[in-house]
């Protein structure tokens, strides 16, 4: 398993874990939200990097 995938799987884990704690919307909030920060948290050329990775492991290519 990749990392990526496994930190996923990681990331709906403790999403489900926080529903009946902290409701429905905060935990989408904390699934969607986290990822996000972390993306705009880096600077363009690493940005840049992280998208060149991604589209070499496109389908067909």
């Amino acid at each position: 398993m990749s990392t990526g995938a496994k930190i996923a799987v990681g990331g709906v884990a403790v999403g489900l874990l926080l529903i009946p704690l902290i409701g429905f919307w905060m935990s989408l909030l904390v699934i969607v939200g986290v990822p996000a920060v972390a993306y705009f948290a880096l600077d363009p050329s690493q940005r840049r990097r992280l998208r060149r990775i991604n589209n070499r492991k496109q389908i067909g290519r």
